[in-house]
C-alpha cells in the first residue's frame, strides 16, 4: 500500500526546535515532489514549504520563511522539515503531501497524503 507517514512532532517550548519527516512507502519519492501543510484548530489548511522533484526548486510560506527548511534524503526515502525558532502560532496538525511531477514548487494537485503529526509550540 503506498505511504506517506509523518513521524517528529511534539510538545515544544517557544524558540524550540523540531525536525518532522516524511517516509515513503511503496514508491519512489525522489520522482515527486513534496510539500508541507499543518492545520490549525479551526483555521484553513495552510501549504508551509515545498520542495521539487529536482530539488531545484523550493517554497516556503511567508510566515516560516527564515525558521523553517525543507529537504530530502533519497536514499532514506524521507523528506524533512527542520522547524527552527517555533512559535506558539505554528502549532498545528502537520501533514505531507506528494505529487509525480516535475514542475517547481508551489505546485498542487497532491496524489498522497499522510495522516499528519501534532506539533504543539507552549511554554
Amino acid at each position: 500500500q503506498v505511504q506517506l507517514v509523518e513521524s517528529g512532532g511534539g510538545l515544544v517550548q517557544p524558540g524550540g526546535s523540531l525536525n518532522l519527516s516524511c517516509a515513503a512507502s511503496r514508491f519512489t519519492l525522489n520522482y515527486y515532489a513534496v510539500g508541507w501543510f499543518r492545520q490549525a484548530p479551526g483555521k484553513e489548511r495552510e501549504g508551509v514549504s515545498c520542495i521539487s522533484s529536482s530539488d531545484a526548486s523550493t517554497y516556503y510560506a511567508d510566515s516560516v520563511k527564515g525558521r523553517f527548511t525543507i529537504s530530502r534524503d533519497n536514499a532514506k526515502n524521507t523528506v524533512y522539515l527542520q522547524m527552527n525558532s517555533l512559535k506558539p502560532e505554528d502549532t498545528a496538525v502537520y501533514y505531507c503531501a506528494a505529487v509525480r511531477t516535475t514542475r517547481p514548487c508551489p505546485t498542487r494537485n497532491y496524489e498522497y497524503w499522510g495522516q499528519g503529526t501534532q506539533v504543539t509550540v507552549s511554554s
